[in-house]
């Protein structure tokens, strides 16, 4: 690779530059530490995200860095997301809750992915990046932590610094090096 990609996105009309500049990279920078008042404001983020009725169906497991927790959730990890996901500064395993005491949630997954979507876009305000898998065992993790139902982890995301792609390995990095791109405006409108 003889210069680094441009990861800002080039949109059809302009977006608000954190969401432009926001991308999922699997590097991180290692050793980086994040404070508690970084966590607390990415939680926070989420906390306010909408939900049908308020019922704010999610919960988080934050593991750091150098803990048992740790350990534990990468553990839980596909092996192709373990090598990259160790450099990250904290793991946070996101899960939705499909029921209260007034019955079923029937959108608990989707205000999830709207608490994930204010998370990340605080992180990006902090000055991190946040890259979420979908390739972990759901119940391995669900077991190790003793999340029982109505709890079910939907992701698993990677905080921390974004690192230079430039030192993964071309398997992993593959994505990092390559133009972002994304279907058209057009090809996403349903047209009856």
């Amino acid at each position: 690779m003889n210069a680094p990609i441009d990861r800002h996105a080039t949109t059809a009309v302009p977006i608000h530059p954190l969401l432009a500049s926001r991308h999922s990279t699997r590097a991180f920078t290692p050793g980086v530490d994040l404070g508690d008042d970084q966590i607390a404001a990415l939680l926070e983020a989420a906390r306010w995200a909408p939900s049908a009725g308020n019922t704010q169906p999610w919960r988080f497991l934050v593991a750091r860095r150098d803990t048992g927790e740790f350990k534990r959730v990468l553990d839980c990890l596909d092996p192709g997301n373990r090598d990259w996901a160790s450099h990250a500064s904290a793991l946070l395993v996101a899960a939705r809750t499909d029921a209260n005491a007034k019955g079923p949630l029937p959108h608990a997954a989707y205000d999830l992915g709207q608490a994930m979507a204010h998370l990340t876009f605080q992180a990006a305000a902090e000055g991190l990046t946040v890259r979420q898998m979908g390739g972990f065992d759901a119940a391995a993790l669900a077991a190790e932590f003793g999340l029982e139902a109505p709890l079910v982890p939907m992701t698993v995301a990677a905080i921390g610094v974004a690192g230079d792609p430039a030192g993964l390995p071309e398997p992993v990095a593959g994505p990092d090096r390559r133009a972002r791109v994304r279907l058209g405006i057009d090809d996403l409108l349903i047209r009856p």
